[in-house]
């Protein structure tokens, strides 16, 4: 939690490192400790056991991670390769006066988080934006991508930042400044074998070691819990966390009451099962409008899934509990394969392996020439099927996509939309997913997951949740040897047929709960669009920030108007999703400037994308 920043530059005095660093604890207040040299200066804001300073001889090292000792050996040593040595989470800066370098570096999953922008000579850097912005010569500038590709994924993927010309590093990369050339780089890969062959009961010891000790080594010395939504991940970390302590694992669960979206059974079951002191709450559409500006406030990038708030009263159950620490299941589906759409993608390219002619001579005609129209369900979900079937991967995810669905133009004032690419977002999709071909389609699909799922998303929602309510918050599923089996495993351990994370499962079926095993993922969702109908503060506050939105021109006000008055009753599900993501981006700026007259760079020649394509 909290974070790092800093600045490696010949011009000195530039900012106060404290004035920077303000950002980075003003929610936990974890102990601040700060460095400087002749080249630049560093401040670290985290738990004693996740904070190594290093200051001698002109080097100054900033880690937020695993302490480490030694780390001016391993510089002086290793040079830029000292960032693979590390393990666990991590953000690493080294500020090597005598030799005129600087290096930044995140963990392997990018659990941890940095900004950057060169300027001139000056190198400034922070784990988040909001105290990058504190440097006098870090960009306060809007970029109208990030914000389109914010619409689009309901996050601002890395490496692009909301602020035009700041960099986000990426899971296993770096980027090394010496003598006042910037070079990016990856110290470390997602590398799948394919071809493991050892015994099932091998493998399943492994596994379970595996996981035991990144729970161990999770811990920490503060006290733990554990969230549980009951499911097969969090109820595995709640097995392990109790086996390794010898006593109770304290477990917390969110609950709502809104038909179809609360789950406490399946938690409350697990709790049993585990003898586990349970904790649970029930988030209200209250609890909802008194979380959003705080949950708006805490992210340094436009962020849209809802989830951050019942993560973030589940964070703040446990902390009035005592606990320090908490211990989260994120990982598992994109380690082992455990998301839904896993099966529905494999059902997709069992059609390519009908013969090209048969499919192209026989079965298209048939089906787009007569089926068009036709009343017979049957003939209609073949051509829906076939029609999905032709999109190629990662295309294919993305159908039903909102921005796309509503169409950008219908969603986008006209200006805005001149000033963007809108292929970009799927480019950089199709990038990432093809850096993985010659593997089989699960293995590209999650390493897709593992950088837009994961590091861009689930993992922020949940450590700016714990942030929000001042508590740490550790990833087993994501610790360097449980990484490292996963990606070992056939692909056929992951999803059989259509069987999602068939290894995961066969390991721990004597341990987990069989309704566990069986059930569907659910997680902690959030009833907003059903809520969004009968709760008159919440309404008001989605509508207003809607409405204060209009003014920024970014989003057409006729859509605004017909997403509040009529869309969002007809499908509050569906479209409720839209009035979140354009509430959180309003929000967003409002929070970050009284009055919120912060808006976009108008439009310019030349695309911003242009930077995004690597």
């Amino acid at each position: 939690m909290s974070g790092l920043c800093g600045w490696f530059s010949p011009e000195p005095g530039l900012v106060p490192i404290s004035q920077m660093a303000a950002p980075l604890w003003r929610f936990d207040n974890a102990p601040l400790r700060t460095g400087a040299n002749g080249a630049g200066a560093v401040a670290l804001a985290a738990w004693p056991d996740c904070a190594t300073l290093y200051h001698e001889d002109g080097l100054l090292i900033a880690l937020w991670g695993r302490r480490v000792d030694g780390l001016g050996q391993l510089w002086r040593s290793q040079g830029v390769h000292a960032c693979a040595a590390l393990s666990g989470a991590f953000a690493l800066a080294v500020l090597d006066e005598r030799n005129n370098e600087a290096l930044l570096a995140i963990d392997r999953s990018g659990t941890r988080a940095l900004s950057y922008q060169l300027v001139g000579r000056t190198l400034a850097f922070a784990s988040s934006a909001d105290a990058l912005v504190q440097h006098p010569l870090a960009s306060r500038e809007i970029s109208p991508q990030a914000i389109h590709d914010y619409l689009y994924f309901h996050t601002v993927p890395s490496p692009e930042s909301v602020y035009r010309g700041q960099r986000r590093l990426q899971p296993g990369q770096f980027v090394h400044l010496c003598r006042g050339r910037l070079e990016t780089g990856s110290y470390w890969k997602l590398q799948f074998s394919e071809r493991e062959t050892r015994p099932f009961a091998e493998l399943k010891d492994d596994f379970v070691g595996a996981v035991r000790g990144a729970v161990q080594a999770s811990l920490g010395q503060q006290a733990a819990g554990a969230f549980l939504s009951g499911g097969t991940d969090s109820s595995t970390i709640t097995a392990m966390l109790g086996q390794v302590t010898g006593s109770a694992a304290r477990t917390y669960s969110i609950g709502f009451q809104a038909p179809g979206y609360d789950e406490l059974d399946y938690a409350r079951l697990v709790a049993r099962h585990f003898g586990s002191e349970h904790h649970e709450r029930y988030v209200s559409a209250h609890d909802v409008a008194e979380a959003v500006p705080k949950i708006a406030a805490v992210f340094d990038q436009p962020f849209g899934n809802a989830s951050a708030v019942p993560s973030f009263y589940c964070a703040e159950m446990a902390r009035d509990d005592g606990v320090q620490r908490l211990l989260g299941g994120d990982g598992g589906d994109e380690l082992f394969g455990g998301n839904e759409r896993y099966a529905r993608q494999a059902l997709f390219s069992r059609y390519h392996s009908i013969p090209a002619p048969l499919r192209r001579a026989l079965i298209e005609p048939l089906l787009f020439r007569f089926a068009s129209g036709s009343r017979m369900a049957l003939l209609r979900k073949a051509r829906s099927y076939v029609e999905q079937a032709m999109v190629p991967l990662p295309a294919r995810l993305e159908t039903y996509n909102l921005l796309q669905c509503y169409g950008a133009a219908s969603v986008l004032d006209p200006a805005f939309l001149a000033s963007v690419d809108p292929g970009a977002p799927l480019a950089a999709l199709t990038r990432t997913y093809c850096l993985m071909s010659g593997h089989t389609q699960i293995n590209q699909m999650l390493a897709l997951d593992m950088k837009y799922t994961l590091a861009d998303n689930d993992l922020p929602k949940v450590i700016k949740a714990c942030e929000l309510a001042g508590v740490d918050v550790a990833f087993p599923f994501l610790d360097d040897a449980v990484v490292a089996f996963a990606a070992r495993l056939r692909p056929r351990h992951k999803l059989r047929g259509t069987r999602l994370r068939y290894f995961f499962k066969e390991a721990l079926r004597d341990t987990l709960p069989r309704a566990v095993i069986g059930k569907k993922k659910h997680g902690f969702g959030l009833p907003f669009g059903f809520w969004l109908q009968g709760d008159a503060r919440l309404r008001a506050l989605a509508f207003d920030s809607l409405s204060d939105l209009k003014a920024r021109h970014i989003v057409r006000a006729d859509f605004i108007d017909s997403l509040l008055a009529q869309r969002v009753s007809e499908h509050p599900a569906y479209h409720g999703t839209m009035v979140w993501v354009l509430m959180m981006l309003e929000q967003w700026f409002a929070q970050r400037k009284p009055g919120g007259s912060v808006s976009p760079s108008p439009p310019r020649t030349g695309h911003e994308s242009r930077t995004c394509r690597q």
